[in-house]
Parts: structure tokens; C-alpha cells; sequence
């Protein structure tokens, strides 16, 4: 132990860090990447050590402003710095590692330092890549989720609570822009919380900002959902399982991977902490997604329902056609056109159905369908306006305008058109290709970027005929979308010459 004096000033990490002079590491045996243990005024913490000659004096430790504040140390002020054993967290995740099961207090352990930025990247990594190769016991499973759950915040809206969430992976996939005020005119509470995209071309949340805020404080999305009767709102500004977003930011999505008992956890600590009752999970099955077979589908939905019910929840699963985009649109602002054209009676007939196939089974959950009559009362509720009206409620109730119509939505103003290279049939559209065209031409940050497709599976069409438009705010992203698109080609006409052998010269 020895003192130092402190040196306030901003470190750019997501972990607690200090930085100490390489001398004065090497007197108290601490390496890069060591934890130590710093005293201030209020309390101590425990942070990992960064090591520079240059950035600070042998005297002194640079302590992240944060961190400063939280344990009451001002600029020049001495402090006591010692070596400190890595948490017990940490060999926690090590067990995991190994094979070994963890029990309660363990997971609790695990996202309390998570949470509190005391773990590694590499921990954190660590953490996820052992649920990767190895699928957790369902016992741990509510382990995980309750105690993601127990560390963020949670908000109680003192009545039933319904929810539908789908695991992602198709393109194009505004359902929850449908259920949401289906659910909600039927008079029953479904305050969603979705999240934004992050390698696909929109989230839930970046369609539904086109039509209105989504980053809500807890008592405005408390107010807006119970005013409407729902919302959609984006998770992240909720504080509710802070953990996950760390996870998936740091780890899931740098990586694509989306090991399964963390996608549970994940999933129901966030149910878990909005209070749901009723949920309905969407399924999709395919080529292209994360459920390539129904087995695969069922297999998740059996884990999904028994998590439910460990967790007190409800949990009703529908498996749906995923092999190639929802609809015609892909990109916010032309996927919050497509939703207002469905509840206005128009749209697509894949994303009529699927969305009122989906929200039939909560109605049918909450007794106001019989089993197998669900998706009739939605499509009532559909034809009726009710569901229309319903969105503009929930629009006008988070601050948008309840009077905005598809066309006063702007989209991208580069456009290319995609004809076909010959007659046929639509044989494929590819997911990812989709996926890929509509990030390069700038979604989901550029909210009028995306493609438009028109031409699906089983479409009879002409050589030179409109099969699809990408749509993009500048045109240089528009260049790039258009250059990916030849190399992939994401729709597979039947009769298509792939290739010649030999090669021509």
C-alpha cells in the first residue's frame, strides 16, 4: 500500500480504470491490466490498472472523473493505492469456463461487477463465449435472468401486462408496429420495449422514431403507455437489465454470436422488469436465420415457455415463415411507411397476416379469443380503424405528430432502380444480401435509406422488369449499396446463367 496523489481527469474506457506511473507499478507488483484498490473519502473501489511513463509524475495516479466523484477524491488530493485480488466474479467466470455450474449468488456476483464496469473485456468475452460452447441448465438460466433483471431499474404499471417480442434475424420486420395498437384497441396493456439495430438495417425502435420519440425517461413511457394503452419505446434509456446492453455492445453483436441461454436471459430479465404477464415470442424459421428447421424453432420454443414459467410469465410461441424479408420494405422510414399503409387497410398481405396471426395469440392468452380464434378478432380489429387510431394515440402519447401519413414520411432521395437480368421466377430473396445493401446505403442511421423490394418469392417476372429500388440520402452510399448489390445479388431468378465453364478468356 502506498500513497499517491490524485490526478481527476477524463479516462475514455467502459471499465473503471487508473492509470499509474510504470516505476511506481512496478514498486507496488502490479501489471497492465492488474486490478488495485483506491481509497478516497467516501469509500474505496476496486479498478483496473493502466500503465504509462508519460501520462502521469512516480507520484501521482490519474483517476477517470467518475470514479473520482463516486468515491469522494478531488484534484491533488493523496490517496492510498494498493494490489487487489481479481473479484471473485472473475474465477467465477473461470468455473463457467471449465464445465462447472455456478449457483445463485455466483450470477449475482457476475452482473453486480459487470454492471459496475469491475470486469474485463476479456472476462466479459469470457463470460459469453462459456454459454457459446456449452448451454446452460435452465435452473442457471433463471439464475441469469433474475439477477439481470435485479440490477437495473423496473417499473410497475399496477395491471396486466402483455408483450410480444420476436429473436430477429429477418429483414424488414415492422410487426411490432402492427401488434402493438392491434393489442392495445382490443383493451389490453402492452407497453413494448424494443431496441435499436445494430447490424441490421432497423430495429424496432429506429422505425418507430420516424414517428415519434422513443427514448423516454421511465415516468413518461409509465404515463404514455398507460395514457394509449401502449407504446414502443427504445430499452436502452430505461435503465431496466443495464447488463444486456453491455453484453450485446461489447460482445454479441462485435461478434455475431447469440449463444442461447443468453438470449433467453436476456430476453426475459427485460419481461421481467416491465412486469409482463402474457408474452408471445415470434419464431422465425428459415433459411437465412437463427432457426434454420422447425426442430431448431422448437426445441427454443419449449426453453422459452419453461423459462416462462420458472419466471412467472406466460410464454406463448409462434413459428413463422422467415426466409426471406417481411413485406416490401427494409430501412426505417420506408419500413414506418409500410406499417401506417397496413393499419390504414393497404400494405403487404405477409405483414397483415403475420402480424394479426401473432397478435391473435395474445388475445387468445388473455381469454378474449378462444383458442384458434385469435387472429379472426385481430383482423377485426385491423379492418375496423380501431388499430390505426389506436397507433395515433400511442404516436401522439410519446410526442409525435398523430396526424402523419405514410407519404409525409421523407425518404431517401438517391434512388436506384434494380431490374431483372431475365425472365422467370422469383427463386430466393436472400436475407443477408438484403441486409448488407440496405446498411450500405446508409440504414438505420440514415433513416430514409433502405431497399424496397418489388419482386418476392414465387413472383412471375419479365426481363428488365422492377424487382427492386435501394434508397439513400447520399449519393455515394448509394454508389456502394448498388456496387454490393451486383457482387451479391440478392434475388435469384429461376433460369439464371451463374456461371460459364471454362471461364471466357
Amino acid at each position: 500500500m502506498t500513497t499517491l496523489s490524485a490526478k481527476v481527469m477524463p479516462i475514455p474506457t467502459d471499465t473503471l480504470t487508473v492509470i499509474i506511473h510504470s516505476s511506481m507499478a512496478k514498486n507496488l507488483g502490479i501489471g497492465r491490466g492488474e486490478r488495485v484498490k483506491i481509497q478516497g473519502t467516501k469509500s474505496a473501489s476496486i479498478a483496473l490498472a493502466n500503465i504509462s511513463s508519460t501520462l502521469v509524475a512516480m507520484d501521482q495516479i490519474a483517476i477517470d472523473s467518475t470514479l473520482a466523484q463516486e468515491i469522494g477524491v478531488t484534484e491533488g488530493q493523496n490517496v492510498t493505492v494498493s494490489y487487489s485480488q481479481p473479484p471473485i466474479s472473475s474465477q467465477s467466470i473461470r468455473a463457467l469456463l471449465a464445465g462447472k455450474s455456478l449457483d445463485k449468488e455466483m450470477y449475482y456476483a457476475i452482473i453486480e461487477d459487470l454492471v459496475s464496469r469491475r470486469l474485463t473485456d476479456v472476462e466479459l468475452t469470457s463470460f459469453v463465449i462459456a454459454q457459446l460452447f456449452r448451454k446452460l441448465p435452465m435452473e442457471e438460466i433463471e439464475y441469469l435472468a433474475r439477477a439481470m433483471a435485479d440490477a437495473g431499474d423496473k417499473i410497475d404499471f399496477e395491471r396486466t401486462v402483455y408483450d410480444k417480442h420476436s429473436i430477429g434475424g429477418v429483414p424488414g420486420n415492422k410487426v411490432s408496429l402492427i401488434v402493438v395498437p392491434i393489442i392495445a384497441a382490443a383493451g389490453l396493456l402492452i407497453p413494448k420495449t424494443s431496441s435499436r439495430s445494430v447490424t441490421s438495417p432497423s430495429g424496432t425502435a429506429d422505425t418507430m422514431e420516424v414517428l415519434a420519440p422513443v427514448e423516454l425517461e421511465p415516468a413518461e413511457f409509465k404515463k404514455a403507455a398507460m395514457r394509449a394503452g401502449g407504446a414502443l419505446v427504445w430499452g436502452g434509456k430505461l435503465g431496466i437489465s443495464p447488463a444486456d446492453d453491455v453484453l450485446i455492445g461489447k460482445v454479441e453483436h462485435p461478434l455475431s454470436i447469440d449463444p442461447i441461454s443468453q438470449l433467453l436471459a436476456s430476453v426475459m430479465s427485460k419481461k421481467l422488469a416491465v412486469g409482463v404477464n402474457y408474452l408471445v415470442v415470434d419464431l422465425p424459421v428459415g433459411r437465412g436465420t437463427k432457426l434454420p428447421s422447425e426442430e431448431a424453432a422448437l426445441e427454443l420454443a419449449n426453453d422459452f415457455m419453461e423459462i416462462g414459467r420458472r419466471l412467472g410469465i406466460v410464454v406463448t410461441c409462434g413459428m413463422t415463415y422467415g426466409s426471406q424479408p417481411v413485406g416490401h420494405s427494409v430501412g426505417p422510414a420506408l419500413e414506418a411507411r409500410e406499417a401506417l399503409d397496413a393499419l390504414s387497410g393497404g400494405g403487404p398481405v405477409s405483414l397483415r397476416e403475420k402480424s394479426t396471426a401473432l397478435a391473435g395469440l395474445l388475445l387468445e392468452s388473455s381469454g378474449q379469443a378462444p383458442r384458434g380464434g385469435g387472429k379472426d378478432l385481430a383482423t377485426k380489429v385491423l379492418e375496423s380503424g380501431k388499430a390505426l387510431q389506436k397507433m395515433r394515440e400511442i404516436i401522439e402519447a410519446q410526442g409525435g405528430n398523430p396526424s402523419i401519413r405514410p407519404e409525409d414520411i421523407p425518404i431517401g432521395t438517391q434512388v436506384a432502380p434494380i431490374s431483372s437480368p431475365a425472365d422467370g421466377y422469383i427463386v430466393e430473396v436472400n436475407n443477408s444480401s438484403i441486409n448488407a445493401i440496405a446498411k450500405a446505403a446508409g440504414a438505420p442511421v440514415d433513416k430514409g435509406a433502405g431497399v424496397l423490394l418489388h419482386a418476392k418469392v414465387g413472383y412471375n417476372i419479365k426481363k428488365g422488369s422492377l424487382i427492386m429500388e435501394i434508397y439513400a440520402e447520399h449519393s455515394s452510399k448509394l454508389a456502394d449499396a448498388i456496387s454490393l448489390s451486383q457482387k451479391l445479388k440478392p434475388i435469384t431468378v429461376e433460369g439464371m446463367l451463374l456461371r460459364r465453364m471454362p471461364e471466357v478468356a
